[in-house]
């Protein structure tokens, strides 16, 4: 297991602790996932297969209750799994992007939960939750998508479940506009999947070139989080991301239209770390 020291960097003016997440639609041990999003404190949560046939919202809602967060977007019903979660007295909500994909057929129907989010001092930003397809054309056309999702604000925070290797042509797409988390600010650990036996790096934070990664990795050893509940709580690990906003401009939003289609462009070369790395 790769791991670089466990310590995530100490809060400050714009800074949020992000944390992408997959539970499985809550289908393992509910107790040890909520001691595990509980004890790594985030500010945002972003959720990978959250319940999306049995009670979507309520479900969505209990978990909210059980974190010491609300509901800010997505869901079952709206992003087919996707969904945010957030501190109430941590960010402001200025719109909501939530999207369903193109569905091919036989295949199960994916989305993006999005929200345009504020916090005091800082530019306005999105955050995307995602958990992209196992087939690998439809992957890489999902890709493709969440560049959209970027042009909605200068600045945006990309996390979810990729399905896919660092080394794959769908993350250098995003890996060439964005900040991989884990190889420019890593620690912690680095593989995601599976939680009994660590191996491969298929979960990700991203973030946009204005936004400074500070720390990124699965959460080992990090006081409140233990191994037997990691194993417990779901089949993947979570990535825990610390970053600093840019100071803040006035926000953009301008309900009820339609994000454009293009993303930023390629950020500069990374200050630390490569863009990608080669799961073992």
């Amino acid at each position: 297991m790769t791991a670089a020291p466990i310590a995530p960097p100490p809060g400050g003016p714009r800074r949020l602790r992000l944390l992408s997440y997959n539970i499985r639609s809550l289908r393992d041990d509910r107790r040890a996932l909520v001691r595990v999003i509980r004890a790594c404190a985030p500010d945002l949560v972003c959720v990978q297969e959250s319940p999306r046939y049995w009670r979507p919202e309520g479900q969505a809602a209990w978990l909210a209750r059980r974190t010491g967060t609300v509901v800010l977007s997505g869901g079952g019903r709206t992003a087919a799994g996707p969904l945010l979660l957030g501190r109430p007295d941590a960010v402001e909500v200025l719109g909501r992007y939530d999207r369903l994909l193109p569905k091919t057929r036989g295949l199960h129907a994916r989305g993006f939960a999005t929200a345009l989010l504020r916090v005091p001092g800082a530019a306005p930003f999105t955050v995307t939750s995602c958990h992209l397809s196992l087939d690998a054309e439809e992957r890489h056309g999902q890709f493709e998508l969440l560049l959209d999702q970027l042009a909605i604000a200068e600045q945006g925070v990309v996390a979810g479940d990729f399905n896919e290797h660092p080394d794959g042509p769908g993350w250098q797409l995003l890996a060439s506009r964005m900040w991989d988390g884990y190889p420019t600010a890593p620690w912690g650990g680095e593989f995601t999947s599976v939680p009994e036996n660590p191996y491969q790096r298929i979960d990700a934070v991203f973030a946009t070139p204005g936004i400074t990664v500070l720390g990124c990795g699965v959460p080992h050893g990090l006081p409140g989080v233990t191994e037997s509940d990691l194993r417990a709580a779901t089949d993947h690990l979570p990535v825990l991301a610390v970053v600093e906003l840019p100071e803040g401009r006035p926000a953009p939003h301008q309900p009820g239209l339609r994000p454009p289609r293009r993303g930023p462009g390629p950020p500069a070369r990374p200050r630390r770390g490569p863009s990608s790395g080669r799961p073992g």
